[in-house]
């Protein structure tokens, strides 16, 4: 896929980037370790979402703060800052994007499981965790995309725990996108930050609604787009774009893993790279 080759001119010393899904394609230093940063939260909430399944864990049971459940704490509506355990917020009023809530989630399932989280992630995925549950894994492209690929069809998780998954949690609230501002909603479901109609975003303008994923502070993201090739690809916010829960599709994702902190090159960079391979996938 030619449209990878943007990456090239990437300010990157390291760069690695693939589409998974209906096309399958790889470019750049695919044998190299990167840092993942925050997209490892995407690999943490699928664990979690695991032990939700296996009855270690109930998404509604309390969790964090007084008033706040595992629920609250996967989709940032828990009130827990970014970093620290004292709330700004009631559970379930404002988006907050919160590390600490991700641990504490984490936290949860070690408990209930008797066992290091590290050690039920690596279960889960056969690789292990690095380091903190919401930043801390380390690894290729090739390992990346094994997340990809689940997120894009389920096999750790039943289809109607991920439909579940990429379903706003807590609809309404409005918070921080982290590196792009103020969105009114700030839409997230469990673990997965929702594209929906945000403006300004990471992804393209070629990226449906339904389009979900992370991205991380070291330059690195994921994103899955469930319509991709699946009839037409419309513009975000275009009509006939479909909730953030409905629908099935093989879709596609793209996952990136670079050395270079997040910052404005980024924000041009990484929606032209989408826009390109969604036209070209088209």
């Amino acid at each position: 896929m030619e449209a990878l080759r943007q990456v090239d001119g990437w300010p990157c010393e390291h760069v690695a980037v693939a589409v998974a899904g209906r096309v399958e394609a790889r470019h750049g230093e695919i044998e190299h370790e990167f840092a993942w940063a925050s997209v490892t939260k995407l690999a943490t909430a699928v664990a979690v979402l695991v032990a939700a399944e296996e009855g270690i864990v109930d998404l509604d049971e309390p969790a964090g703060p007084p008033g706040s459940t595992l629920r609250h704490l996967l989709a940032h509506a828990s009130g827990l800052p970014f970093h620290g355990e004292e709330p700004v917020a009631r559970p379930g009023t404002r988006r907050v994007y919160s590390n600490t809530g991700i641990e504490l989630a984490a936290a949860l399932v070690g408990e209930h499981a008797e066992m290091r989280f590290a050690d039920y992630f690596e279960a889960v995925w056969g690789f292990p965790l690095a380091g903190p549950a919401g930043y801390g894994a380390v690894g290729s492209l090739d390992r990346l995309l094994v997340v990809a690929r689940e997120l894009l069809a389920p096999e750790r998780i039943a289809r109607e725990t991920l439909d579940e998954a990429v379903t706003v949690q807590f609809p309404g609230l409005g918070g921080v996108l982290p590196g792009f501002g103020r969105a009114e909603p700030n839409d997230w479901g469990l673990g997965l930050e929702l594209r929906d109609r945000k403006h300004p975003h990471w992804t393209g303008t070629r990226n449906s609604e339904r389009t979900f994923g992370h991205f991380g502070r070291r330059g690195t993201f994921l994103w899955v787009d469930p319509e991709a090739g699946v009839g037409s690809t419309e513009p975000a916010g275009s009509a006939g774009a479909g909730s953030a829960g409905a629908g099935a599709g093989t879709g596609l994702g793209v996952a990136c893993l670079t050395d270079l902190e997040f910052g404005d090159w980024a924000k041009d960079a990484w929606p032209r790279l989408a826009d390109a391979v969604l036209a070209e996938a088209s």
